[in-house]
């Protein structure tokens, strides 16, 4: 059984079923996905992209839906008993499902932990009393968790295992239909979730159109999540008077194309890195979540890229800070200081390294298959 909640969970976990297939055929799936884990061949028993939120607040509006698949989850694991619970992320959900699991003494095995390191570090105890196994994704997570006494091995990034775009930026282009005098392209990935559109989205458009002043020609780019429905986002751009291309394709082919990108903080800032593309970091939630997460938030930075860097390499405007103003003039800055931008890229360069060299799903399905005492 294999549970992810998220956008990138579902890639990610479409490439471990695929590393497990390759070493046990027989093997089946089933559990908690989105469209790239039914491909790889997981039955998928929920969408994950109807239980996934941001804070709070966020929850409590599908709190409903969330409850009722994890109750459900819970009477599906008990039924099938399988021979091995991998969880992707998602933690709030995939904890609960765990101490379920724990108790009918099924293994656990945790890819891509809760970011327990950052925040509300009581939680450790929780985590290794219900996991057995830990594959972490952040070099500096292994130490973390050792000290708590947990079975921890550090496996590398998983997006370091996806294809790099193999078209020049002059082939993308003229592929997607833009004219290669339109310049600058700004990237804007502002989630995945619609939670995130509706907060991030008017502030990007509204950053894009006052770079639009001083570069009439400027273009922007918009990649399409498998979660999210196109009309979500021609609500924002349609009448924006800005030129707007969205592709739902893999989004480092929009990120080597694009000049700077302003987004959401996450996973999309490492797929930033990987493609040396500069960016601005852009986060809201509710103000309520805000207030919580200064409470329990234990680090300095949000934005991946610059917790893996331990600096902040590239700007991040949080919550008040992520006005359209500010965005634009970060934005600006990058486009203009060719230093600040060679500075940038340098610094993603080091934060690549640190990152590992691939290989994350092969390694975490070498574990899963110990595991099952599929190999020795």
């Amino acid at each position: 059984m294999i549970l992810a909640g998220e956008a990138s969970g579902d890639i990610y976990g479409a490439y471990l079923t695929r590393a497990l297939k390759g070493i046990s055929p027989d093997i089946t799936f089933f559990g908690l996905g989105g469209r790239e884990m039914e491909k790889a061949g997981v039955k998928i028993i929920y969408e994950s992209s109807l239980l996934a939120v941001v804070g709070l607040m966020e929850f409590i509006y599908k709190s409903r839906y969330i409850l009722k698949a994890l109750r459900e989850t819970k009477k599906i694991l008990a039924k099938s008993a399988p021979d091995l619970l991998i969880l992707i992320d998602y933690p709030g959900f995939n904890l609960n499902v765990a101490k379920s699991a724990h108790a009918l003494g099924i293994p656990v095995l945790y890819y891509i932990p809760p970011q327990l390191w950052a925040w509300w570090k009581g939680r450790v105890n929780k985590l290794s009393k219900r996991v057995d196994q830990l594959a972490v994704i952040l070099p500096f997570e292994k130490q973390f968790y050792r000290e708590y006494g947990m079975k921890v091995e550090y496996v590398g990034h998983p997006l370091l295992d996806l294809p790099l775009p193999a078209e020049s930026k002059r082939e993308i282009t003229e592929r997607l239909g833009i004219d290669n005098k339109q310049k600058p392209i700004i990237g804007l990935l502002p989630g995945s979730r619609s939670e995130e559109i509706i907060r991030h989205m008017p502030v990007m458009v509204e950053a894009a159109k006052i770079i639009s002043r001083h570069y009439p020609d400027l273009h922007c780019v918009l990649p399409l999540a498998s979660t999210i429905k196109e009309d979500m986002l021609r609500r924002y751009i349609d009448d924006s008077g800005l030129n707007f291309t969205i592709e739902g394709i893999d989004t480092k082919i929009l990120l080597k194309i694009s000049d700077v990108a302003f987004i959401a903080s996450g996973t999309a800032t490492l797929e930033a890195s990987i493609m040396h593309t500069p960016m601005v970091i852009v986060y809201k939630v509710s103000p309520i979540s805000y207030i919580l997460g200064k409470f329990l938030i234990n680090v300095r930075n949000v934005g991946l890229v610059n917790l893996v860097a331990d600096k902040e390499i590239v700007p991040e405007l949080i919550q008040g800070d992520a006005t359209a103003e500010n965005v634009a003039k970060e934005g600006i800055t990058i486009l203009e200081n060719s230093g600040v931008r060679e500075e940038i890229k340098r610094d993603l360069s080091r934060v690549n390294k640190k990152l590992g060299k691939g290989g994350a799903s092969i390694k975490t399905a070498g574990i899963a298959a110990k595991m099952m005492d599929l190999i020795g």
